[in-house]
Formats: C-alpha cells, sequence, structure tokens
C-alpha cells in the first residue's frame, strides 16, 4: 500500500487562546476533505501569559496528530516561526498563522500547486482589512527591501505559504540566527508560486505586533540582507570629501577678494562641524548595526529554548 504523503501545518501563537480551538476547528474542517494525505499540527507557544499553552494541551489528548511546542520564553516570531519549521516532520510544510486572519480554506491550493513541481507556495493578500497607515507602510517596506537586496520577495507577500521537504532542509541547514523567514524563503531558491487571497481582520483576541515591532522587523530585514547602507557611507564619505574641496575654494576665493569686514567666520564654523558630526553619527549608527548582527551571530546562542514538547505517541 502507498504511503500518503505527511503534510505539517505549523501555528506559531502568543496570547491566543482565543484562536486556538477555532483555529484548530478551521484546519480540521479543510482538510478533512484531503483523504490523499495525512497531517499533522504543530502549535508553538511563543511563551504566552494567557491559557493558550493549556488550550494546545487539551487539543493534544483529544488528537494525536497534535503536537504542542512550548518555549521557555516569548523569543518573537521569527523564533517561533522557525521552531515549527525543526519539527516539522512533513513531505511538505505550511504556515499558518495563530491569529487566523489568513483563511485556512486556501490551503488545499497551495498542496495542488505542490503537486504541480512548486517548492515553495506564497499566498499573495489581495485585500487587507487594515488601516490606511500600515497599508503604506507595508508596501513601501517590501519595495524598498526589493531595491536595496536584490531579493525578490513580492509586495503583500506574508508568511501564509507551503514549503517542500527539500526547502525545509534547505532553511534548517542555514546557520544564521539574525533571521527574516521571507528573505531566506526567498534566497534559498526553487520553484515558486503565487496565490492570491483575502485577508481577513481579526476576530478575537489583540495583535501583540506595534510599530515599534514592525520596524524592528524591517531593520533585521535591511541589515541581514543589504550592504547598501554600507555602501552608502562610502559614496556619501567620497561625495563630502570632494564638495567640502570645491565649497572651501569657493569660500577661500571670496574672502581673498570680497573680503566683508562685517561677516564672521563662526556661523560657517559651526555650521560645518553640525553637519559632519551628523554624519558621522549616521555612519557609526549603520556600521554599528552589522557590528550588532556579527556579536548576535558569533554568540551562537539559539533562536529558542524548549521547555516542553507535548505530544500522544502514535
Amino acid at each position: 500500500m502507498k504511503r500518503k504523503k505527511l503534510i505539517s501545518i505549523g501555528i506559531p501563537c502568543f496570547n491566543e487562546e482565543l484562536n486556538v480551538i477555532p483555529a484548530y476547528e478551521e484546519l480540521l474542517s479543510v482538510t478533512k476533505g484531503l483523504n490523499n494525505y495525512t497531517f499533522e499540527f504543530i502549535f508553538v507557544d511563543n511563551g504566552s501569559t494567557d491559557a493558550t499553552r493549556e488550550k494546545i494541551a487539551g487539543l493534544v489528548t483529544k488528537d494525536k496528530r497534535v503536537r504542542g511546542v512550548f518555549l521557555s520564553r516569548n523569543f518573537g516570531p521569527e523564533s517561533s516561526g522557525q521552531a515549527a519549521i525543526d519539527f516539522a516532520r512533513g513531505d511538505a510544510y505550511v504556515f499558518y498563522e495563530g491569529d487566523m486572519q489568513d483563511p485556512a480554506r486556501v490551503i488545499p491550493t497551495f498542496i495542488k500547486k505542490w503537486e504541480e513541481g512548486y517548492d515553495v507556495v506564497v499566498g499573495i493578500r489581495t485585500k487587507i482589512e487594515d488601516n490606511m497607515f500600515m497599508t503604506i507602510m507595508r508596501k513601501s517596506f517590501y519595495r524598498i527591501f526589493r531595491a536595496v537586496s536584490n531579493i525578490d520577495v513580492p509586495v503583500n507577500a506574508g508568511s501564509f505559504e507551503l514549503m517542500s521537504k527539500r526547502v525545509l532542509d534547505a532553511i534548517r541547514a542555514l546557520p544564521e540566527r539574525y533571521r527574516f523567514h521571507r528573505g531566506l524563503r526567498a534566497w534559498v531558491g526553487f520553484t515558486h508560486a503565487y496565490v492570491s487571497y483575502e485577508r481577513r481582520r481579526r476576530l478575537r483576541g489583540k495583535s501583540s505586533y506595534n510599530l515599534l515591532e514592525y520596524f524592528r522587523h524591517a531593520e533585521r530585514s535591511f541589515f541581514g540582507f543589504s550592504y547598501v547602507p554600507l555602501d552608502f557611507i562610502v559614496y556619501l564619505g567620497i561625495f563630502l570629501v570632494v564638495g567640502s574641496f570645491i565649497v572651501f575654494f569657493i569660500y577661500l576665493m571670496y574672502r581673498i577678494f570680497y573680503y566683508p569686514a562685517r561677516i564672521t567666520d563662526l556661523p560657517v564654523i559651526l555650521g560645518v562641524i553640525i553637519f559632519f558630526g551628523g554624519i558621522q553619527l549616521l555612519a557609526l549608527s549603520f556600521v554599528g548595526k552589522y557590528v550588532q548582527v556579527i556579536v548576535e551571530e558569533t554568540k551562537a546562542r539559539p533562536m529558542y529554548i524548549v521547555e516542553e514538547v507535548v505530544e500522544r505517541k502514535r
């Protein structure tokens, strides 16, 4: 008898006590008709402070296909997502966020594309029920990221995805810890397909993501995938050296031939000092961010620590 292909579905959660059961039930209803496959559901609790852990543990006792991976604290969304990848056993892996904003009904389409030969199937959000400011910021981020990194991450591509086992193995083999998953997903290559869908608004619970978290996410992606800030410093330095020499020469000629006795040099000197001081501070900030990435990598700390894995024997 031919073995059915196993599909792992990873569901990272942080304070999603109101969504754990509905997410499981929605996934169950979607996968019930896919009789040619077997499924496992990997719920990763990222150090929740509510009843998320208890809800997941209850599902484990109810369904042997459910595994609960409990991290020792909140290590951030990238770490919980990586934990789900690391614990996946399937021939393919689906990432499904615990807030249920991505509709599970798209998963069969992902699987169909995978069976057609695509290694990576990514959901593209055609409609996002979000405020206008965040929509503009999100689109601007992806356009800038694509321009400075040469990594093809489509605008409105989130983490709702399917990846084949060989893509999972390639991502697992990467040694870096300062990660931006969507960038790594594009960087490893392989064949990609895209499926459009409308993203829902959050119905239950409250998002733990704020504006500061979005900026940190953007910072991680830029400094992890692009050297444009360093190149910018080099070219800016050349421009300032040449430009300052030209300006100084013009000013010197002016002082020699058209010396105004009532004009002092103090404002000019202060302006030059402040300007170049700001440039130096900006340059040091860029370099410091890259040094921070190097320090994080050389520490070789794990992305997360697992406190407990709860599962039933098969």
